[in-house]
């Protein structure tokens, strides 16, 4: 029987400093129970003011939860959300933070990747992020090539770099567990990007296959897989060319995974990897909402800032 228990420790205390006198809410979905009751039964040793609420899940990632769900993390101190489909590109999520709740969201989480990836140093993906924001913040222009075909570049404008420690203490703070990434929403990308990693909804890819991805002026106009396309044909049918939209550019920094494992919750941390996403970037500094937020990672990246290459974060093996 897999031990939850620890890592919902880790959760409730290390990364969110839940205290006796705060409101706890959690949110899962069906599919995700097992792992929300951890989280819950950890929180009743803190507080006696914790919540589970549970709803059916969602059909796409950054699709809203129901109306009371976001109620709840709305007024709540602390909120997290184990769920299949993320959560962390909603309004909900954001209008939580906004009103001064701190919380984590757990998108498509396993028991596998729960008790693996909390087993992690955080104050050192704290560091590790601090040292790339150092690395990419103030850059003009970002390149990422890879030996599989990427070659792309992005643009930034005056919008703002954040990190994903893990470490989320303060009112507002958000933060998906696992952690450790430093990201930002670009205003332009053009080129070509080739994921070789994870992807939904493929898990993890099989040796020598790729998903490949033409950008032009910060829109996808090419998605060589038909799967992958048929979930941003899903949402185009809601939102039209926004599904499209080039959302976020992301560097993994978390030093304790090692290697991919299927989760794009975990693998788009892996340490010396980059991810990019497509769709909704509102919540991360942009200025599109849709109904998805899909992210590929690419194992083998390199990344030059301003023309120069940067030493990417090795993991401890």
């Amino acid at each position: 029987m897999t031990d939850l228990r620890t890592p919902a420790e880790t959760a409730i205390g290390q990364c969110l400093d839940l205290r006796a006198h705060e409101s706890l809410v959690v949110v899962t979905d069906d599919e995700r129970l097992p792992i929300g009751a951890a989280l819950y039964e950890a929180g009743r040793e803190v507080t006696t003011d914790a919540t589970l609420l549970r709803f059916p899940p969602r059909t796409q990632h950054a699709e809203e939860p129901p109306a009371p769900v976001a109620a709840a993390m709305r007024e709540a101190d602390v909120f997290l959300a184990p769920t299949t489909k993320s959560l962390s590109h909603t309004d909900a999520r954001s209008a939580a933070c906004a009103a001064g709740a701190r919380g984590a969201t757990l998108p498509g989480i396993t028991e596998e990747v729960f008790t693996t990836g909390l087993d992690a140093d955080y104050d050192a993906i704290a560091a590790e992020c601090a040292r790339m924001l150092d690395k990419v913040e103030g850059a003009e222009e970002i390149r990422v090539t890879s030996p599989q075909g990427t070659d792309v570049t992005f643009a930034f404008g005056d919008r703002e770099w954040h990190d994903d420690t893990g470490i989320v203490h303060e009112p507002g703070d958000f933060s998906n567990l696992p952690a450790g990434e430093v990201f930002i929403s670009p205003v332009d990308a053009n080129g070509v990007f080739v994921v070789d990693g994870t992807i939904s909804p493929h898990s993890l890819l099989e040796a020598g296959q790729t998903v490949r991805f033409e950008v032009e002026d910060g829109t996808v106009t090419d998605i060589d897989d038909p799967d992958v396309a048929a979930e941003f044909e899903a949402a185009a049918e809601e939102v039209g060319a926004d599904a499209y939209n080039l959302a976020e550019l992301g560097i993994g920094t978390n030093l304790a995974v090692t290697e991919l494992v299927g989760s794009v919750l975990l693998d788009e941390k892996a340490a010396g990897t980059v991810h990019i996403a497509v769709g909704d970037d509102a919540s991360i500094g942009g200025d599109v909402s849709a109904p998805i937020h899909s992210d590929g990672v690419l194992r083998e990246p390199t990344v030059y800032v301003d023309g120069e290459v940067i030493d990417l974060p090795e993991p401890q093996r």
